[in-house]
């Protein structure tokens, strides 16, 4: 039974569990009850005691009683980039999870930078978090095993990490290139950008993969893929992508792009408008995430889909199960993506050869 002390006025600090209990006329162990029993609490004297929590200004201290417990009531989410709506869209997933459970979730954002995530999971590890997801830099950083063997369950969000000693929540990342290179090829282009990066991410390793996959199993012709390696999955670097892009020859140049995610097709997509390069007229853009913003852009962007918030409600099921239950069995679970066709590439009616 614990209390915080706030201000209830200039100078003053409100009342503790005693002043409570005096003023409702009630034992401690009947306060105590309100606060962690209520159920064993009548009606009429559990009100006495809420009337007089706030006319004292009394507010509960958690994190005391927390401490007593050993156990945390926060979940904790370490994403990898909050600018990028995939990873807010995966956060809301994980939320609701969390509110089911009557748990609070304490969010994250680590900008891509391994120092700034580290410092992240150390302060968690010192509150006590009851578990930690997290989309991280490197998935095999030692770290994150070392905080499981100190007994803070990790669940990996959006990666895959070698071994079982983990649970982690994924996509097919080299099915989805597949379905994006090979939708543009089924509308009759041959010369087909990537366009994303840095390629040290495995997540545009595995989706170019699956675009190099879907040219080599093509029976559309001797198709080619050119690879637009960029510093970051953001809009500023896909514009960029676009001015090199519209620089080739046009003997050479792509006549449709695969982008490692939305940010970057939503970038070119810009560029091209801005250059007066017609979409899907002269370039056709596939996107990857189908974030909101790929059906509302000017040109609606076809887009590989993930499902980002039932990927965040399963990792975070994950979690839950890992913190409390003794008979956990760490899983590897992997989604398949689909794709979603829109005016960014041509409809089924006008395909055409475009070799």
């Amino acid at each position: 039974m614990t209390d915080r002390r706030v201000g209830n006025g200039a100078g003053t600090r409100s009342s503790g569990v005693k002043e409570v209990a005096a003023a409702a006329g009630v034992s401690l162990g009947t306060v105590s009850n309100v606060l962690n029993r209520p159920d064993r609490v009548s009606a009429a004297t559990r009100q006495r005691v809420e009337d007089a929590m706030r006319q004292l200004g009394f507010v509960r201290n958690e994190s005391a009683r927390q401490l007593r417990a050993g156990r945390s009531s926060t979940v904790a989410y370490v994403m990898l980039d909050a600018t990028n709506p995939f990873f807010t869209d995966v956060a809301q997933g994980i939320e609701d999870a969390a509110e089911l459970a009557d748990l609070s979730l304490f969010s994250c954002n680590s900008d891509n930078r391994a120092e700034r995530e580290l410092a992240y999971l150390t302060r968690l590890e010192e509150q006590r978090v009851q578990g930690v997801l997290i989309t991280p830099v490197d998935p095999d950083a030692p770290v994150l095993t070392e905080m499981v063997r100190r007994g803070t369950p990790v669940v990996i969000v959006d990666r895959t990490r070698k071994g079982n000693a983990h649970c982690s929540v994924a996509v097919d990342d080299v099915h989805g290139g597949e379905l994006a290179a090979s939708h543009l090829l089924d509308l009759g282009h041959q010369r087909i950008a990537f366009v994303g990066g840095p390629f040290s991410i495995g997540q545009v390793r595995d989706r170019r993969t699956g675009a190099e996959r879907a040219l080599e199993r093509s029976d559309h012709g001797s198709g080619r893929l050119v690879s637009v390696e960029t510093d970051a999955m953001t809009v500023a670097e896909g514009r960029a992508a676009g001015e090199r892009i519209a620089g080739m020859p046009k003997r050479n140049r792509p006549t449709a792009a695969v982008c490692a995610n939305d940010l970057l097709a939503l970038g070119l997509l810009q560029q091209c408008v801005t250059l007066g390069l017609r979409v899907p007229d002269d370039l056709a853009i596939v996107g990857y995430d189908d974030i909101d913003f790929a059906a509302a852009a000017a040109v609606p962007l076809t887009s590989v889909r993930q499902p980002r918030r039932k990927l965040g409600r399963m990792a975070a099921e994950l979690l839950l199960d890992e913190a409390t239950n003794p008979d956990h069995v760490h899983q590897q679970v992997v989604f398949t993506p689909e794709l979603v066709a829109r005016a960014s590439t041509r409809s089924g009616a006008e395909v055409s050869s475009r070799r």
